[in-house]
């Protein structure tokens, strides 16, 4: 395997985005672009970055050693980006659009689901109103890939539900959790912050209006294998 093949295949399978992962070292995007493509190499600092990020030796990073590339391969069968693209589109076709209202599949649970036209199928289920807990998951040709858990609240009078759709309409694809990390609109402000990458991670986002936060919500998943 060639270092710019073992370069992107670390990358998804601890569930980067290019962005993302430019970010953390402290590149410009088209860098990192660069070394996928075969363009470039990465220097010495990037490597023993990459080498405490990844967990691994760089010697298992640059030398093409079939026993090192075959570990990683058996990890990295999963399309993160794929399944990325596909979870914005849902997101922005369910309830954040107040699409695609399904049968609930739980007693007196609200459900959305989406689906594509390449096995890929997305469905949001939750239960609760002012206080609320539920779970968005993604399979694709029926087995799971990707899923997340969810629980928030309302807490202050003037809360927004068109507010929060609006939000939610704009998730970012560094972030294909929630909302953006900020989002301001009249009086409302809406802040959301994540750890970890797409594979694992955990966040938390709130709003405010005016200076008194009128909702929270914590949410935490990650990749099913």
């Amino acid at each position: 395997m060639e270092l710019q093949d073992k370069l992107q295949l670390l990358r998804k399978q601890k569930g980067y985005s290019q962005e993302q992962l430019a970010d953390k070292l402290g590149i410009a995007r088209q860098t990192l672009s660069k070394w996928e493509n075969g363009q470039a190499v990465p220097e010495l600092n990037n490597l023993i970055s990459l080498s405490n990020l990844y967990g691994i030796t760089i010697d298992r990073i640059v030398k093409e050693d079939d026993e090192c590339n075959l570990s990683l391969c058996r990890n990295a069968s999963i399309d993160i980006n794929g399944i990325i693209d596909f979870l914005l589109m849902a997101k922005k076709n369910t309830y954040a659009a107040a699409n695609n209202k399904a049968e609930s599949c739980r007693m007196n649970s609200q459900d959305y689901r989406y689906e594509d036209k390449n096995g890929f199928t997305y469905l949001d289920s939750y239960l609760g109103g002012e206080c609320f807990v539920g779970e968005e998951a993604v399979w694709l040709h029926e087995k799971p890939v990707w899923s997340m858990n969810y629980a928030g609240r309302v807490t202050g009078e003037n809360f927004s539900g068109d507010f929060l759709k609006e939000v939610l309409m704009e998730v970012p694809e560094n972030l294909p959790f929630r909302g953006p990390e900020i989002y301001t609109k009249g009086d409302y402000h809406y802040h959301c912050k994540a750890d970890g990458g797409f594979v694992w991670f955990q966040g938390y986002e709130e709003i405010f209006y005016m200076n008194e936060k009128i909702y929270d919500c914590y949410f935490h998943g990650g990749t099913i294998r």
